[in-house]
């Protein structure tokens, strides 16, 4: 899957039976994955540190994805999925902190970072996707 998911590629909630079949979810949860193996590595001083904060955040993403596809409401959908779009880039500056730290090497930070950015942007578009229904 590219770091920019496609309007074509998201789909309308219509078409699927459940959030966990939302590209914009999948994604979602395939970087939490990352981001969970990444922070258990984090030094222990950061157990609860930096490394619950971008466990909750990442979490976050994906948590609020879902609350959006159970409200009814275009207006409540669209303000759950900006707080979801602002936790990817919440993630994105706990990355930033990781790289300099050194927790995380260069190559990783950066797939990382443009894959958030990414769905991100997958995000938005999905938001205008909703809006024309």
């Amino acid at each position: 899957m590219s770091s920019e998911l496609e309007i074509s590629e998201l789909g309308t909630e219509m078409m699927v039976k459940g959030f966990y079949e939302l590209n914009i979810w999948k994604k979602g949860y395939e970087l939490l994955m990352e981001i969970y193996k990444i922070t258990a590595t984090f030094p222990k001083e950061e157990k609860y540190g930096l490394g619950a904060q971008m466990r909750d955040s990442a979490n976050s993403v994906i948590a609020n994805i879902a609350e959006a596809y159970g409200r009814y409401y275009f207006a409540d959908k669209a303000r759950v999925l900006y707080i979801s779009r602002g936790e990817c880039e919440e993630t994105r500056s706990h990355l930033r902190v990781t790289l300099g730290l050194n927790y995380v090497d260069e190559k990783v930070f950066a797939y990382l970072d443009k894959e958030y950015e990414g769905l991100s942007k997958g995000i938005s578009s999905f938001i205008r996707t909703l809006k024309k229904y």
